[in-house]
């Protein structure tokens, strides 16, 4: 079975690719999950992040976008001290600010799914990469939708992150041509 290259050599990469990456993701609990995840990831490997996934999940009370927009400074002090996450400061205030970004933009969209699918025109952008060197750090579609996301007060959200997280969630088809979920994830 072929797989895209960076999901050969660990089961925990090859799992995630082998389930999730790439699926289209309309939910918005999941979304803002990645949004979590992605802006974790910044100057690291994703690897590190997923190894780290269930500590995300208890420390972000399961993703829950409501209860995350309401952390305390007392309980982001907290947070750094939790092994379980990256301990960085800068990246969990970040994540309590998009928490509260992004229920604004569900307020205006009725749903963030809505809002982040508009980038792609609603339905998922199907790329035919023979390899990895043709795969984009960013696209014009990136660039827009992270520009969008920082006038709206988000952090850790730059083109490169969000062309990521477009990937993950399925707004790109970026498995290779020869990858056996190639077709399986197109919508």
């Amino acid at each position: 079975m072929e797989r895209c290259g960076w999901a050969k050599n660990d089961h925990t990469y090859i799992k995630y690719h082998d389930e999730e990456w790439g699926v289209p993701v309309h939910d918005d609990k999941k979304l803002f999950e990645f949004i979590i995840l992605e802006g974790a990831q910044a100057g690291l490997s994703w690897l590190t992040i997923l190894k780290r996934r269930p500590g995300y999940k208890k420390a972000f009370s399961n993703f829950n976008v409501e209860k995350v927009a309401r952390f305390t400074p007392e309980k982001i002090e907290r947070l750094l001290l939790d092994p379980g996450i990256i301990r960085n400061r800068l990246k969990i205030n970040a994540a309590v600010t998009n928490a509260r970004a992004f229920i604004k933009i569900q307020e205006e969209f009725r749903s963030f799914d809505t809002y982040s699918w508009r980038f792609v025109n609603g339905k998922q952008k199907i790329n035919r990469f023979k390899s990895p060197e043709q795969v984009p750090a960013t696209t014009r579609q990136s660039d827009a939708f992270s520009k969008d996301l920082k006038q709206r007060g988000f952090k850790f959200v730059g083109s490169t992150i969000i062309y990521a997280h477009m990937q993950a969630v399925g707004m790109v088809n970026d498995h290779l041509a020869s990858c056996f979920r190639y077709k399986e994830v197109m919508e």
